[in-house]
């Protein structure tokens, strides 16, 4: 009578009015639940997912450092990376010749303001062609590692342009291909970057 008493005091009074076999059926299937959740908890801290190493992912701009390191390893230039300058954290100093390298325009802007020589890099300008932008005269390399072997005449044949080309039909050619190779519109990535430094070099060199 207690045993009965407690459980009238604990549940609601609907439930005594349920078939006994659904009532069991009810208290079996909440058992068995809180058995296989305990099972799942304990199973997942004994044998843990084991994560899948895919590498190291890339960005634009870890690209562009990568081959901005590259190409100042490679004219033995030495250099000190995310370093504070007045301010401006830059992706690259060179502290022989006080040059700032940035990613950022207004860091560029700023440090320009103060007297600093600050070199901007598009994230689609390809590193090797960073020389172009140095106030040093720099040592010529070799094509395969400069990347170098004539490059301008490469990127306007990517265009679909003879060299002579001017500012304007380089721009127009780029807009008429980067609806084919945009990524956003289901290009190839590779090719949209590929095009991208293409179309930076070719104006680069119409402005020149």
């Amino acid at each position: 009578m207690f045993t009965r008493h407690v459980i009238s005091s604990v549940l609601p009074e609907w439930v005594f009015l349920l078939p006994s076999w659904l009532v069991v059926g009810l208290v079996v299937g909440a058992i068995a639940s809180v058995v296989v959740a305990g099972v799942f908890v304990v199973g997942g801290r004994l044998f843990p997912d084991r994560q899948v190493s895919r590498g190291p992912h890339i960005d634009g701009v870890g690209r562009r450092r990568l081959e901005i390191r590259d190409y100042l390893t490679a004219i033995d230039e030495r250099f000190v990376e995310d370093r504070p300058i007045h301010g401006e954290t830059v992706a690259f100093y060179l502290p022989e010749r006080g040059v700032a390298i940035t990613f950022d325009a207004q860091a560029f802007f700023r440090l320009e303001r103060a007297g600093v020589f600050a070199v901007l890099c598009e994230h689609e300008m390809p590193g090797s062609q960073l020389g172009r932008r140095l106030p040093f005269d720099v040592p010529d390399l070799e094509p395969e590692l400069a990347d170098l072997d004539d490059p301008i005449s490469a990127a306007f044949d990517r265009l679909d342009l003879p060299v002579n080309a001017s500012s304007d039909a380089v721009r127009n050619a780029y807009r008429k291909q980067v609806k084919d190779v945009h990524p956003d519109h289901g290009g190839d990535r590779e090719r949209f970057r590929e095009l991208r430094e293409a179309y930076t070099m070719a104006r680069e060199h119409t402005e020149n």
